[in-house]
């Protein structure tokens, strides 16, 4: 196919820029050999540039209602939606993913995170912690961090980006993405999206170049004050080590392995193992990375994995229909493919298909779907973890010697992962826990609604207890503007920072308006506190009526201008 090379720039402040060095690198498909264009290569002083308008930006994104900000985030999904082709052949063309099995796959899965990243922020909620003194109410919330600094992959270089950049937004961050080098392009087409939804300036920034340069600049400069990163576990080593004192959420390696135990439907055991190993050509922390396989089936199923694999994995053209596994993204990825293959065959494991580089494509990334047993613990395929489309199986004889096997494995990203295929009635699939990565795997809760709330802080006035003073002012008890708009920490974060706790804890101490009775009032206690019965009601009540939100308003009103 012809392809069309451009110059790509990166994003600072919201706009389009080069790199203060003028130096640009090239960007090389791996199904191709192509150049598919240039990229401006960012230095120390472009990550600077950016973190500045970020810090910016920041308040007054911040500022804003968690649904502007979900509206924001609704316009870059619908952008994307726009760009749909666009993105998934740039995604095959950059990455190598096959366009019909996988690529746009994955723009339709980014849209579906840009848009719960947008449900997420409007549903962001404090607390009403219990207080000694029955006068008064406690209103407890939690405030954007900052600028957070994002660091992402290039296996995955739409969704993986998304999982942080979106929430972090949503959450009313501002951001400052430092991409994979080696699927640059693909970062600049999400770019485009995210710039031409028309978010505030500054709120978003790209900047492209060697992690080493830029993304160490964003993980160790003192204006960012959370750090995102998805990677591999020495990267992440490093940035942990750059960023301390911050807050960071790190998604790292993983080498979890699948079981099949004796009572195991074989059959779908084999077929579920084919997208656990070939997705993504293995290139994946969620990878299949271990199987263990109870002796009773051993045969069986290596038999059925090795029908499966011959009759559904297609290596070849990511661009051509029939193609469902695609070429390694880098050669660092196919050396490391290489050297693991290698020594569990030197060290005694047997070779059931494939086992090596595939020969008449393009380029020297196309990797054959590879099966091994005999695998045991010293070989560093069971060890490490491999990224590539290799299915290392060692036999065990009990339950007991998968967990203990399992459980030794310095990895963290899915040691809570343990797959079981069992017959009907019995143990199918162990799903993964939202509790915290652990060990090698990386910190922190990860997926979905997790993220939003790992990227929102206390609010400086919980981090800084300081006296509620309060003022009266036409006729309404309202808080004094010193309170209000009094100095800020050494963070930059007004101490008392939220116009709606001052609200609800000067209702508090205003006297109660009559409320119309409520459907929901016979689920109430019958006594409520003297101090403010209406309040404690709606506090109370399990369902919003628009007597309700009358109250709401009324509540506001005063404090429009703030």
């Amino acid at each position: 196919m012809s392809v069309t090379t451009r110059d790509y720039g990166m994003v600072i402040g919201g706009a389009w820029a080069e790199s203060e060095s003028g130096a640009r690198f090239e960007a090389r498909s791996p199904a191709t050999g192509d150049v598919i264009g240039t990229v401006a290569e960012g230095t120390r002083e472009d990550a600077g540039r950016a973190i500045a308008a970020a810090n910016a930006a920041r308040r007054d994104w911040a500022a804003r209602s968690a649904f502007e900000r979900a509206a924001a985030l609704e316009r870059v999904a619908d952008v994307i939606e726009q760009r749909r082709d666009e993105l998934a052949r740039t995604l095959t063309l950059d990455q190598g993913k096959p366009l019909h099995g996988e690529a746009y796959g994955e723009v339709e899965e980014l849209v579906v995170y840009w848009r719960m990243a947008a449900a997420d922020a409007t549903r962001l909620a404090g607390s009403m912690p219990p207080s000694v003194d029955a006068a008064k109410r406690i209103l407890a919330y939690r405030v954007p961090r900052g600028v957070v600094g994002i660091i992402t992959p290039w296996n995955w270089p739409y969704t993986m980006p998304a999982e942080l950049i979106a929430p972090a937004l949503a959450a009313g961050n501002a951001v400052v993405w430092v991409p994979a080098q080696s699927t640059s392009v693909c970062a600049v087409k999400l770019a485009e999206c995210i710039v031409d939804a028309e978010l505030p300036a500054g709120v978003f920034s790209m900047v492209t170049g060697p992690g080493p340069v830029v993304g160490d600049e964003v993980a160790a400069n003192r204006g960012t004050q959370a750090i995102g990163f998805i990677g591999s576990i020495a990267a992440g080593l490093r940035v942990a080590e750059r960023a301390a004192g911050k807050m960071t959420l790190l998604e790292l390696g993983g080498n979890g392995p699948m079981i099949v135990f004796e009572d195991a439907d074989v059959a779908a055991a084999a077929e579920a193992s084919l997208v656990a190993s070939f997705l993504c050509a293995g290139q994946s922390c969620t990878a299949g990375e271990r199987f263990l396989v109870h002796e009773a089936v051993h045969d069986e199923f290596v038999e059925a994995l090795r029908a499966a694999v011959e009759r559904s994995v297609r290596l070849g053209d990511p661009f051509s229909e029939e193609t469902t596994m695609g070429p390694l993204n880098n050669e660092p990825t196919a050396e490391k493919t290489d050297r693991h293959v290698a020594d569990a065959l030197e060290r005694g494991a047997q070779l059931v298909v494939g086992g090596a580089r595939a020969d008449g494509f393009p380029t020297d990334l196309y990797w054959q779907p590879t099966v091994l047993t005999d695998v045991t613990d010293e070989m560093e395929v069971a060890r490490e973890e491999t990224f590539g489309p290799v299915v290392p199986i060692t036999r065990i004889s009990s339950d007991d010697e998968a967990l203990q096997i399992a459980n030794t494995s310095d990895y963290g990203a899915r040691r809570h992962r343990l797959v079981s295929v069992r017959a009907p009635g019995r143990r199918v699939h162990a799903r993964p826990s939202p509790r915290p990565a652990v060990r090698r795997g990386g910190t922190r809760r990860l997926g979905e609604r997790q993220r939003v709330d790992e990227l929102l802080g206390e609010p400086p006035s919980l981090r800084r207890p300081r006296r509620l003073r309060l003022g009266r002012g036409k006729g309404r008890w309202q808080p004094s503007a010193r309170s209000l708009h009094g100095a800020e920490d050494g963070r930059g974060h007004p101490r008392l920072s939220s116009p709606l706790v001052m609200l609800m804890t000067a209702r508090a101490h205003r006297p109660a308006a009559p409320r119309p009775p409520s459907p929901c009032d016979e689920t109430l206690p019958s006594k409520p506190t003297e101090a403010n019965p209406a309040l404690f009601r709606h506090a109370q009540s399990p369902k919003i009526s628009s007597g309700h939100l009358r109250w709401a308003k009324s509540l506001a009103k005063p404090f429009a201008t703030l």
